[in-house]
This record gives structure tokens, sequence and C-alpha cells, in this order.
């Protein structure tokens, strides 16, 4: 109960800081030691690969999450590998607009960003053991909460947990498909809001913080395990549809056989038989229970570029305009938009 407890402290102060800009991302930065590669007499060792993580749970545990695995990569690559963990969307997608981050997990919204408008290209996305091509969306109430029904009749009685707005499952799932079709904006329609991981929003409801909270399959799975005590108070009141795997992207202008090496590295992950596939099998276990990944390309970034269109395009519709003229015109713009964005999409896919 204690740990429980201490650990619910920890990424309640932790997410809080970093909403407030106190805690800074690279204080969580260390380095992955590469294993001893035969060095050209004279030459200047290998610039580390800059791996930036994706805040799913708490930081620090998604950086020895990912440790053993950016380790293994390390070796394969014969380059030294370093991590940033972050406690925020916002301070990882800043990272990646000053180009501090060589390769990522990421997440559909985040890699479709990183993909149009950072110079990066899709290598590899993640697999789970359960064979879906993705996972769902859900939101969260304590047994004794509200039904969905009570939430969509007055959602000005019920306070929100939910993630940021990059998040998919967090936010741009939950409003497109449950709440913008009920005539309801998630930033403004409940009584208050606090905003973090899956994990932080999870935590919020189960402690009475909070009414209803956003969360994923994958995420509520994990936290079923680390605090089983607090997920016993919780139940699930809605799903989405199978929303996309994240995935793995790495910087266009590093060589192709680099990025072809790091793609290969992924793919045989975990697939090997005997020792050596055991322990990679224990290490992706670790990281929230993955199977391995799978080559990809930018074109997994559709159903995440079709999202954020679908998004937008309801946003405009249901918003309060001065005219017509002003509806048509903001509609027009998310279009031609999305247009772009397709274009882009095909664009970086060119060596």
């Amino acid at each position: 109960m204690l740990a429980s407890v201490s650990r619910a402290f920890f990424v309640a102060v932790a997410s809080r800081l970093a909403r407030v800009g106190l805690l800074s991302a690279w204080a969580l930065l260390g380095a992955v030691p590469p294993a001893a590669v035969a060095q050209v007499p004279g030459a200047q060792p290998a610039a580390p690969v800059r791996f930036g993580i994706l805040p799913l749970g708490g930081a620090f545990e998604s950086r020895n999450d990912w440790g053993p695995v950016l380790a293994d990569l390390s070796r394969a690559i014969g380059r030294p590998v370093s991590v940033l963990s972050v406690t925020s969307y916002e301070a990882l997608e800043q990272a990646i607009q000053r180009n501090e981050v060589d390769m990522a997990f990421l997440s559909g919204r985040m890699a479709l960003d990183a993909v149009t408008q950072r110079r990066m290209q899709v290598v590899a996305q993640v697999t789970r053991h359960d064979g879906l091509p993705g996972y769902r969306a859900l939101l969260l109430a304590r047994k004794t909460g509200p039904s969905l029904s009570a939430l969509l009749a007055d959602p000005a009685r019920w306070r929100l947990a939910r993630g940021e707005s990059r998040s998919v499952s967090g936010f741009i799932v939950p409003q497109l498909q449950l709440f913008l079709p009920h005539h309801i904006a998630m930033e403004t329609r409940f009584q208050s809001e606090v905003i973090g991981t899956h994990q932080f929003t999870a935590l919020a409801v189960a402690n009475g913080e909070a009414d209803v909270a956003t969360n994923n399959t994958a995420d509520f799975e994990r936290f079923r395990g680390q605090f089983p005590v607090e997920a016993a108070r919780l139940q699930v009141i809605w799903e989405s549809e199978l929303i996309p795997h994240a995935q793995i992207v790495v910087r266009r202008d590093y060589p192709a056989e680099l990025r072809r090496q790091v793609q290969n590295f992924l793919v045989a992950y975990a697939r090997s038989k005997g020792p050596r596939g055991e322990a990679e099998r224990a290490n992706l276990k670790v990281l929230h229970d993955l199977a391995g990944f799978v080559a990809a390309d930018n074109s997994s970034l559709l159903p995440a570029a079709k999202l954020a269109y679908q998004l937008a395009r309801q946003t405009a519709v249901t918003a309060q305009w001065v005219n017509d003229a002003a509806r048509l015109n903001r509609l027009q713009r998310i279009d031609s938009s999305y247009a772009e964005q397709l274009a882009a999409l095909r664009e970086a896919e060119k060596p």
C-alpha cells in the first residue's frame, strides 16, 4: 500500500511540475553504453544516436524500460545511444523541433508531425501479443461513479482527467468519436480537468481526484499490474475503434545504411530461439508487453492523418461561427491542409 501511494505521489508531482515548466526534460537524459567497437586509430568516436521516448507512464520508468532494448540497439549499430525520456508530449515535441532527437518512439499525431514537418521517416511499428493491428482508447470511471449516459447528459457535473491535446488515445480519439458527436468539447464542458499521462489520469480517478479519465487498453492493462488496488476501483464505460500502434521514426538525413541497420535490428528483435531470444522477449515484456516490431514506412501514418483531419472538420462543424461563409472558409482550409499533408507523406518516403 505504501509503495502504491509513493508511486502515485511521484507521478502526480512529476506531471504537475512538467506542466508548469519546472522539470527539465534534458535532466532525464542518460547514455546507454555501447559494446566495445573496433575503432580506427585516431578516428573520432561516433556521435550518439539520440532516442526520444513518448511519455506513456512515468519519465524515469519509461527510460528504464527502454534501456535494455536500446543497449542492444547500440551494440547492433556500433554507436552509443542516448535517451531522452520526458514527462510531457510538449517537451518531446520541443526537443524534436530543436533537432535534439535523431530517433523516437511516437504515436500517431506526433509521428505524423515529425515526418511531415521535421524530416523524419518511419522505419518500424510496434506489435502486441494479442495480434490486433492497434489498441483502443478508453473512458474510465470509478465503479461507484457516473455511467456513460449520465456523463454525456450533464458533463458540467463531472471532473475530467485527460491526456494532452497531442495524445491520440488521451484526447484526439475520445474527442472525435465520443464527445464532439454529442456536442461536448472536452476542454470547456466539464466541471474541471487535470492533464497528464495515462497512469496519472487513472490514478486521479481511482483516488477520487477526478470522476472520469481517458486511457487506452495497453496502458490500462499495464496499470492493472502496477496498481492492482487502485485498478480494482475502476471500470471501463466506453471504448473506441481500433487505433494503429505507435511507430519508430528516424531522421531522414541519416545515411540510408544506418536507417536499414536500425530497421533490420528492430524487425529481428525477439524473433530468435535460444537464450538470446528469451532475453530479448523479456526486455519487450517489460516494455509495455510488446511482441516486437514490424517493418513500416510513412504510409502507416495515413490513419493518423485521417484522424487529425476528421477531428479538425468535426470541431469546425460544431463550433460557433459569425456566419456560414466563415465556417465554409475554415472547412476549405482544413481540406487543403489535409491534401498537403498527404503529399508531404508521399514526398517524405522518397530517399
